[in-house]
């Protein structure tokens, strides 16, 4: 092994390594502490300042990790931030937390994957480990990033070493944390591999190591490609199911009784956040790149994509039922959020139905006790704001569309005040006995 091995290698058994992470989003901030937390100086790297501001002051944005995280970073001396990226050389280990979105066509779009391989090759010196944790396709870590830090002379397992390691966040899920996730580790050589492991392993509780960073880049997207494609299946099921007055949560229990051979999923108004919308496209592209087919998985994504209109169409019927048109309609949407207790709307379904809702001519209001204002997205849109909320004034409106489920509502009540819900989350089932709205199912 080099000598830039063996110095790193002793650097991360005696904890004084400095660990920087770039992107301090939803997986790169509790990643900070994960580090923090067992000894390691970090250093955090946004190009975003007010992230950077929010932690010199000890200020949570981002509300599902609660305010202890920012309030132990900020008070402590072996924690920095900066949006400067010309410090990376300072840093022993480099953690790269960026987005790896879709472009208009549903294509990779790994420009920040890029830019921040650039920005290493640039600023980074001999003797760093670099772990990429952004979803993507197999061979990105190999093909796309080591050959622009070859490009400056570096030479792979030598004075550079490079690994995966799939980021495996689920916000707002109670009962997990960053520490105790089992992570998945793969190098571009034995070097990067021993490395890496060696890194994880002091700060995560369970490491499973794989052969391969293109192994462990697989396994991410095999993990959300078949929460995808199942999600696909019950939705499929739904609108099937329902057309046939047969209830589909009812359906989903009935099968769960089964001990063996059988997992539930449960349908929904569409698919949001980072992964299940996204990370599939990353295989079918790759997929394509090579002549090979992927249409499971692209049927699955189909499918799904089409809920947020099937819930449109619902509402549209459910008020035609009420001899009202959907022009001119007052809609509540409840929750923003892709999902619930958390204030996160990547590709969040309810900004499909809230689009799909203007577009007919209803009038659109939404309530959300997690986001009080509709943060911008790509996509052009009203910008509305989170109605002040009042459970008397819910029969001022001709449909509410449940389409988070956050656990702050009260269902009854809202069953009581309300006309006409549309429920896309199955909630309603637990008010049966409640009289008020008429619930359809969606």
């Amino acid at each position: 092994m080099s000598i830039h091995f063996e110095s790193l290698d002793a650097k991360l058994d005696d904890h004084s390594a400095l660990i920087g992470v770039i992107g301090l989003g939803y997986v790169g901030l509790p990643l900070t502490h994960a580090f923090h937390e067992v000894g390691f100086p970090v250093m955090g790297f946004d190009v975003d300042p007010s992230k950077i501001e929010a932690l010199a002051k000890g200020e949570p944005y981002l509300k599902h990790l609660g305010k202890e995280i920012v309030e132990t970073l900020s008070r402590s001396e072996r924690f920095s931030a900066t949006t400067d990226f010309s410090r990376i050389k300072e840093a022993d280990v480099i953690l790269i937390c960026v987005p790896t979105p879709l472009g208009p066509h549903r294509e990779p779009d790994l420009s920040f994957v890029e830019s921040t391989a650039d920005t290493i090759a640039q600023h980074g010196r001999p003797g760093q480990l670099l772990v990429l944790e952004s979803t993507t396709y197999p061979g990105t870590t190999r093909d796309v990033m080591l050959p622009r830090l070859e490009a400056v002379g570096r030479v792979a397992e030598h004075d550079v070493f490079v690994g995966y390691s799939p980021e495996r966040e689920d916000p707002g899920r109670a009962g997990a944390s960053t520490r105790t996730i089992p992570k998945l580790v793969g190098g571009t050589g034995e070097a990067s591999s021993a490395l890496s492991k060696k890194l994880y392993e002091s700060a995560i509780e369970q490491v499973v190591s794989v052969s391969s960073a293109e192994v462990a880049e697989s396994a991410k997207l095999l993990e959300n490609i078949y929460r995808a494609v199942n999600i696909a299946l019950v939705n499929e099921m739904k609108v099937v199911l329902g057309a046939l007055d047969i209830d589909i949560w009812e359906v989903i229990e009935a099968a769960s009784t089964k001990p063996f051979g059988f997992q539930p999923f449960y349908p929904g108004p569409g698919l949001g956040g980072h992964c299940i919308p996204i990370d599939p496209f990353y295989l079918t592209w790759k997929a394509r790149e090579i002549g090979l087919p992927t249409r499971f998985i692209e049927l699955a994504g189909e499918v799904n994509h089409q809920m947020p209109g099937y819930v449109v169409d619902r509402t549209v019927l459910a008020l035609n039922d009420e001899c009202k048109a959907v022009k001119g309609a007052k809609v509540l949407i409840l929750g923003l959020a892709y999902k619930p207790d958390v204030d996160d709307i990547r590709e969040s379904p309810s900004l499909e139905i809230i689009d799909g809702l203007l577009a007919l001519g209803a009038e659109v209001d939404y309530h959300d006790p997690h986001l009080p204002h509709m943060p911008k997205t790509r996509r052009t849109r009203p910008q509305l704001s989170s109605i002040a909320w009042k459970v008397e004034e819910l029969k001022s409106y001709d449909a509410l569309i449940i389409s988070t489920h956050h656990s702050s509502y009260d269902w009854s009540e809202i069953k009581e005040h309300a006309e006409l819900i549309i429920d896309c989350r199955g909630v309603m089932r637990s008010v049966d006995e409640v009289k008020g709205a008429r619930v359809i199912q969606a």
